[in-house]
């Protein structure tokens, strides 16, 4: 991979985020110059075998689902975790086919459960992170949730690296391209707790008979500017350095990733970035390692277009609403902000009155879940756990 090094830095007590930088080439020979970094081949494999790759899907198209399969790259362990129908039209079903054949086919090792495993909730339980479940005693339903539940399946496979990858993804190349760049943004990281986001180059949408390559999603653009209004008014220097504020595609060390707090409903990408400004710039963190050695974020913008599922105004509204009310809700946040995001969501007919912008719910970090019991109770109890090797 040839890659751009960043040519600014911002500096947030230990937290560094890095401008966005540009992929020059696919395939490089490993150097670096003061303006670029080649990364060999032999380079990434070796974070790869170190990595695990997880895929939260919902009820998507299964042909979908097995084109991201099929693009993550060999040396990758692969989660999938479910939260698609069971019943009638159990969906979940198919899922498991598609991820059975594609095992039987690559020989590729695979995981897989369900969101609302029974065994997975007992496991939760006994391993004291019961802030998962809903009041049936079930995992409850969400982004959030399903990241999570593939974190602490990644964190007792030992491995140092995690990443995340959407299942509606219509070009499967671009995918076996993000985790590249994952594994790029790690080998140029000078921390053990750093964090890659990617920023599509394209967006298309069809419009009449043609396509048209957006270059910024609706949500994405607004959340951008009031995040990076955040930071300017708590500096005083207007900035626009977070160009990634609803990135799907992230990746992160396991050491970051296992003090991660998460938010739930469509705020997860933008409270990543509010998290760790809130616990490690104006707070007193009590991560200290963390502190010392320092948090590092890139932004890197990929090569291949992103094509996904268009699911309509409502979406775009309900993300919109996740976005800007954690940053609403951030103690980070003034008066002039909050304002100024209200009339936002008020503008695009989200919100018609104050009281609506509920705070969301905040998973904790999993570091102090006892991973050792989890494990123990979810393969004696667990009925959907799948895993081929």
């Amino acid at each position: 991979m040839l890659i751009e090094l960043p040519r600014h830095t911002e500096i947030f007590g230990c937290v560094k985020i890095h401008e966005l930088q540009k992929v020059l080439k696919f395939e490089s020979n490993s150097f670096e110059s003061p303006l670029l970094r080649g990364v060999s081949r032999e380079e990434i494999d070796e974070i790869l075998h170190k990595t695990v790759v997880i895929v939260p899907v919902k009820d998507e198209k299964l042909h979908l689902l097995d084109g991201v399969l099929r693009s993550i790259p060999q040396g990758c362990e692969i989660i999938v975790v479910s939260n698609s129908q069971r019943g009638e039209n159990d969906v979940f079903r198919m899922e498991k086919e598609i991820v059975s054949n594609f095992h039987r086919v690559t020989k590729h090792p695979i995981t897989m459960i369900h969101q609302k495993d029974p065994g997975l909730s007992v496991a939760f339980k006994e391993a004291g992170y019961e802030v998962i479940l809903d009041n049936s005693g079930f995992v409850r339903n969400g982004k959030a949730e399903g990241m999570v539940v593939g974190l602490t399946l990644a964190k007792n496979m030992n491995k140092d690296y995690v990443c995340f990858v959407d299942a509606d993804n219509y070009i499967p190349c671009s995918v076996n391209e993000y985790i590249k760049l994952y594994a790029t943004g790690f080998i140029l990281s000078k921390t053990p707790y750093s964090m890659v986001r990617l920023h599509w180059r394209y967006k298309p949408k069809v419009m009449e008979d043609r396509l048209y390559f957006k270059k910024w999603g609706r949500v994405s653009e607004i959340t951008n500017r009031f995040l990076n209004l955040l930071i300017s008014i708590h500096t005083g220097f207007e900035t626009n350095i977070i160009k990634t504020g609803n990135a799907g595609e992230h990746g992160m060390s396991m050491k970051l990733a296992e003090i991660m707090a998460h938010s739930t409903g469509y705020s997860v990408e933008p409270y990543q970035l509010i998290y760790l400004l809130e616990e490690f710039w104006k707070g007193d963190s009590k991560f200290k390692e963390a502190v010392n050695l320092g948090i590092e974020v890139y932004q890197i913008e990929t090569l291949n277009p992103h094509v996904h599922e268009d699911k309509g105004d409502e979406h775009i509204k309900e993300m919109l609403f996740g976005s800007l009310s954690t940053i609403y809700h951030s103690k980070l946040a003034n008066d002039k902000i909050k304002n100024e995001i209200l009339e936002e969501l008020k503008k695009n007919e989200v919100i018609k009155k104050e009281k609506e912008l509920k705070k969301n719910k905040i998973l904790p970090p999993i570091i102090n879940m006892n991973m050792k019991k989890f494990i123990e109770v979810l393969l004696s109890h667990s009925e959907t756990l799948i895993t081929y090797q």
